[in-house]
C-alpha cells in the first residue's frame, strides 16, 4: 500500500486518536530536491491533452501556480498537449471545475517559459511560425539540460 501525503489527497493521523494529519500545518517539512535544498524552479512536462483531460489540466494548473508563487517555471508541451501551442487550441479544451486552459497558458507565458517538444511538433507538422508568440520549439537535449540544473524539480503529468 502506498502512503499519500495530505497534499496528494490522503491524510495520515498524527499522534493520539484522530489527531491532525502529520504533514499539515506550518511544521510540515519542505520539499527538498536531490541535493537536499529547496528547488528554486520547476519544469512541468505535460504529456496529455483531451486524451487525458484531468492530467492535462493538472500540468497547466501546477505550472501557472508555480509562476504565481514566484518560482521559475518551464512548461513543456509534449504528446497530445502539443496542440495547445497553436493559437486558439487551448480554448477548445474543457473540463468541469477546472480553470480555463487559455488563462493558465497565458499566465505561464507571462511569467515563465513554454516549450513545444520538437519531435512532437514535427509529428504534427507544427512549425515555428505556427505557434503562439512566446512558445519555443526545442528537443530532448534542452529538456535534459533544464531538469538536471541545480535547484530544479521536474514534474511529469
Amino acid at each position: 500500500m502506498s502512503r499519500r501525503t495530505a497534499a496528494e489527497g490522503g491524510s495520515r493521523p498524527g499522534p493520539g486518536r484522530g489527531g491532525a494529519p502529520r504533514d499539515a500545518g506550518p511544521e510540515a517539512p519542505a520539499r527538498m530536491d536531490h541535493t537536499g535544498t529547496m528547488p528554486n524552479s520547476v519544469v512541468v512536462k505535460a504529456t496529455a491533452g483531451m486524451d487525458a483531460p484531468e492530467r492535462c489540466s493538472q500540468a497547466f494548473t501546477v505550472a501557472a501556480i508555480a509562476v504565481a508563487s514566484g518560482v521559475g517555471t518551464s512548461l513543456w508541451l509534449t504528446g497530445e498537449s502539443a496542440w495547445y501551442a497553436l493559437p486558439g487550441r487551448a480554448a477548445e479544451f474543457t473540463l468541469a471545475e477546472a480553470a480555463p486552459l487559455p488563462d493558465l497558458l497565458e499566465a505561464v507565458l507571462a511569467g515563465g517559459r513554454v516549450t513545444l517538444c520538437s519531435q512532437c511538433a514535427a509529428r504534427r507538422s507544427i512549425g515555428p511560425d505556427d505557434v503562439i508568440p512566446g512558445v519555443r520549439i526545442a528537443g530532448a537535449q534542452t529538456f535534459v539540460a533544464e531538469i538536471l540544473a541545480d535547484g530544479v524539480q521536474a514534474l511529469v503529468y
